[in-house]
């Protein structure tokens, strides 16, 4: 359940814990104690949203990291983390006080300072891809990194509604993943439960109250549970194991029942009881024990141990029917395995075990590797955080070659995605592959247990299809294939790339001569290390640079450097349009005006790219157009202006929709038809009613020829006696 209440942790709790604890020998509590000293004078004159001074932040995310059991230059670095993001101190200060080693730390987890080049999401992923390749040469960046979110997830209630609901999304996105994927369930079950309180307070509120409502019944079914297989224990003169009851988390519920379309009773796992053993052997003799007292529920069984899931996870799990009808879930694993499965790879250094094994821990941690190298290019925190997302499924899908070994891959993994995760020759030379003997497409996606064989060509010119990009599911393959594309079809990419480049400008309305066009895009080259305008035809081609990603930054430069400032020669930019409107740098374009703006000759306009109608165009304070160009067609708004030619006072074709109050509504339609005869102004509708006030109400549609021509109408029809109000109204 969710904690309105912020606990303040104090350097006299951290000791105390420290003290508590079994393993209190093997910290340096002077050189913590100094680590504190140094982080309290640094934030001495600061102040948390909550009103709380500062310090009580790093000094609660070093509470976190003691109770998971982290070494004593990890605590240290939980003290400093924010001291050079937010201080004058500099990362030299903390490698003079405290050492090499937790100046490393809290440079990993320091945010990078601002960089001109880059907007405010590009910082983002920046921030995330320097957390990455931190956490890649050691792990505890993460750990700490974990750690102050979850704090600040705790705290988050002191924050503006807006920055609830961002940083509850980049939790979900970005933390939550990597700390499943860590094996942290601890952080993982608290951080996912807050931030869905925060993106979802009702559906949160509803399975609350609902567990809230059956606390006592479950707590008692759970009581019941537990002494029968304890008495089952004795009467077979067996050790009593370690036998504890769990209820499933808020969003873990959720996410089994809303997601799937089922009710809270039809979640078989809200209930579970774990048994902890001493040896593997035990584990599979207690699984015995229990289908003999329970009937099991076919198909729900796991063996986890025998294939541990990617975050070392390991337990048998099992659902069984109660002797009162209700099914339950029963984990079962070793103490070990317990540990694992509660603080993931932090149970390294919690049980003393540091990083012995590094072969071992770097396989493990060969992931965080491959997501660095799937998203090198990325240049916006969407794509980092789908390549997260992808990487990091919490379903993994167990497939197997015909020599045994295990490929874990992301649940929905294809044959390509398989293919690259054994070795990128045998991606790159793969022609087809049978699955369990029988031949598959290559856009098949792989299930738990299937026996794959990649059948590979030894054609010197065989190597992958373009196409694979849109298969792919991991994040590795989609490099892999790019890298190829990038080394072997130069030419072939060049070519793509240019002729993609200019189909994209010419949709768009953007016209940049040739010889500026290397110019034009020199930020974009510069993002994406290309020293020549053919290497972004290149990069293009192959897929190294989305030009979907990068194409609103280029309208807005375009706007900003052809069409606003008229840099753009006289040649290049028309004046004239057969529409009256000029997109981009383009003219006699299909065009629409909205109807729900009806924009006029004079205003701000934009245009939106239709599916097979051309551009319709809208005024730039449109509700409809700020709605949109914050969503996934953002990238479809492209900039637009008036021609010369669009102000036709002796034909106007542009609508405009008035509404006028008035007190008196005896003469009120002769007076404004006055007005607008003697303006020449078509009438289009005439509607008149009265308010509940007693007030005369018209609202009349005609044809304008511009901006001045309405705010000229607007004036003389506010000059008529006893009108309160004249004003335009749209349909958004």
């Amino acid at each position: 359940m969710l904690n309105k209440t912020e606990t303040i942790y104090t350097i006299d709790d951290i000791m105390e814990l420290i003290m508590s604890g079994e393993h209190h020998d093997q910290y340096d509590t002077s050189k913590l104690v100094s680590a504190y000293d140094f982080a309290a004078r640094a934030h001495a004159n600061q102040m948390r949203s909550s009103g709380e001074p500062y310090i009580s932040h790093p000094v609660a995310v070093s509470y976190i990291l003691l109770q998971l059991g982290m070494d004593t230059d990890t605590v240290c670095a939980g003290f400093l983390h924010d001291v050079v993001e937010d201080t004058d101190f500099t990362l030299e200060d903390i490698r003079k006080n405290f050492g090499q080693d937790v100046a490393m730390l809290v440079d990993g987890v320091t945010k990078l300072g601002k960089i001109p080049l880059f907007t405010k999401e590009e910082q983002q992923a920046e921030n995330v891809r320097k957390i990455l390749l931190a956490m890649s040469q050691d792990i505890r960046v993460i750990i700490i990194k974990l750690a102050d979110r979850l704090h600040n997830m705790r705290t988050l209630q002191f924050r503006p509604a807006y920055k609830q609901r961002a940083t509850s999304l980049e939790t979900m996105n970005i933390y939550a993943p990597i700390a499943h994927r860590l094996g942290i369930k601890t952080i993982q079950d608290e951080i996912e439960d807050i931030a869905f309180h925060y993106l979802d307070p009702y559906a949160y509120s509803e399975i609350e109250n609902a567990l809230r409502i059956r606390s006592d019944e479950r707590e008692q079914f759970i009581s019941h549970i537990k002494g029968e297989i304890e008495a089952r224990y004795k009467e077979m003169g067996l050790d009593v194991p370690q036998i504890a009851g769990r209820v499933k988390s808020v969003y873990g519920i959720y996410k089994k029942a809303y997601t799937c379309r089922k009710s809270i009773d039809e979640v078989y796992d809200i209930y579970a009881v774990r048994i902890i053993v001493g040896t593997v052997n035990e584990c599979y003799n207690a699984l015995g024990i229990i289908h003999d007292m329970y009937k099991p529920i076919p198909n729900r069984f796991k063996d986890y141990i025998a294939t541990p899931k990617s975050n070392m996870y390991q337990s048998l799990h099992t659902t069984v029917i109660g002797t009162e009808g209700i099914p339950f879930e029963v984990q079962i694993r070793t103490v070990d395995m317990n540990n694992t499965a509660e603080y993931g790879i932090a149970a390294h250094w919690k049980y003393k075990e540091g990083i012995k094994g590094k072969d071992r821990f770097d396989n493990r941690l060969a992931w965080i590797r491959r997501i660095i190298e799937a998203q090198q290019s990325a240049d916006d925190v969407e794509e980092i955080v789908r390549t997260i997302k992808n990487d990091l499924s919490p379903e993994d899908t167990f497939a197997f070659t015909p020599k045994g070994d295990m490929i874990t891959l992301p649940a929905g993994a294809t044959i390509i995605d398989f293919a690259y995760a054994i070795h990128t020759e045998v991606g790159n030379k793969m022609k087809g592959a049978k699955v369990d003997g029988k031949l598959v497409s290559l856009d098949y996606q792989l299930k738990t247990g299937e026996i794959v064989e990649i059948l590979t060509s030894n054609a010197s010119d065989h190597g992958p299809n373009r196409a694979w990009l849109d298969i792919a599911k991991t994040n590795e393959a989609k490099s892999k294939i790019r890298s190829w594309f990038k080394r072997e079809k130069r030419d072939e990419n060049v070519a793509e790339g240019r002729d993609l480049l200019e189909k994209e400008f010419k949709r768009n309305g953007i016209s940049v001569p040739q010889d500026d066009l290397a110019k034009f895009l020199a930020d974009d080259m510069k993002r994406h290390n290309c020293e020549t305008l053919d290497d972004f035809y290149a990069a293009l081609g192959y897929g190294g640079i989305i030009l979907s990603k990068i194409l609103p930054r280029l309208k807005d430069n375009y706007l900003k450097q052809y069409v606003n400032n008229s840099v753009m020669p006289a040649a290049i930019l028309p004046k004239y349009s057969s529409t009256g409107v000029i997109v981009g740098g383009e003219n006699n374009i299909e065009v629409r005006l909205s109807r729900c703006c009806n924009p006029l000759p004079g205003e701000d306009i934009v245009a939106f790219v239709t599916k097979g109608h051309g551009f319709s165009i809208h005024r730039s304070d449109c509700e409809t157009f700020k709605q949109s160009a914050k969503g996934p067609s953002a990238d479809r708004w492209i900039p637009a202006h008036w021609a010369e030619n669009s102000v036709k006072n002796d034909n106007p074709i542009f609508k405009a929709t008035i509404d006028i109050v008035a007190y008196n509504g005896l003469t009120l339609p002769a007076e404004v038809t006055a007005v607008t005869a003697e303006m020449r102004i078509p009438l289009m509708s005439f509607e008149t009613k009265v308010l509940k006030n007693g007030n005369a109400d018209i609202v009349i549609s005609c044809h304008i020829a511009g901006v001045e021509q309405l705010q000229l109408l607007l004036h003389k029809l506010q000059k008529i006696p006893d009108v309160i109000s004249a004003d335009r109204i749209f349909n958004c």
